[in-house]
């Protein structure tokens, strides 16, 4: 496998993943697809960038690793700006 995110096996997980229609269809995906922890993992990273706490606070509430908090931190000042636009969406999604 290569160490770029950007493969045709990537891409085609990820068309699949945009086939999804509901939470439960997502939750029943990655069931089948991901272990318990690689999905808590996932969803650890996102409530960590989510928070925009201290990283004390973060680990002590989310039980995130340091490392685990700085990898965020790195996504969030020097990625592509997806963190960003999902909370923007969520946000108005959940506004109408």
């Amino acid at each position: 496998m290569e160490k770029t995110i950007r493969t045709q096996f990537v891409k085609e997980f990820l068309e699949a993943v945009l086939t999804l229609e509901s939470v439960d269809e997502c939750m029943d995906f990655f069931e089948d697809v991901c272990t318990v922890k690689e999905v808590q993992s996932i969803a650890q990273r996102f409530a960590v960038a989510k928070d925009g706490k201290t990283y004390a606070e973060v680990a002590n509430e989310t039980g995130a690793s340091t490392a685990t908090i700085s990898r965020v931190n790195r996504s969030l000042n020097y990625g592509n700006a997806s963190y960003d636009k999902v909370f923007a969406r969520l946000e108005e999604k959940n506004k109408a």
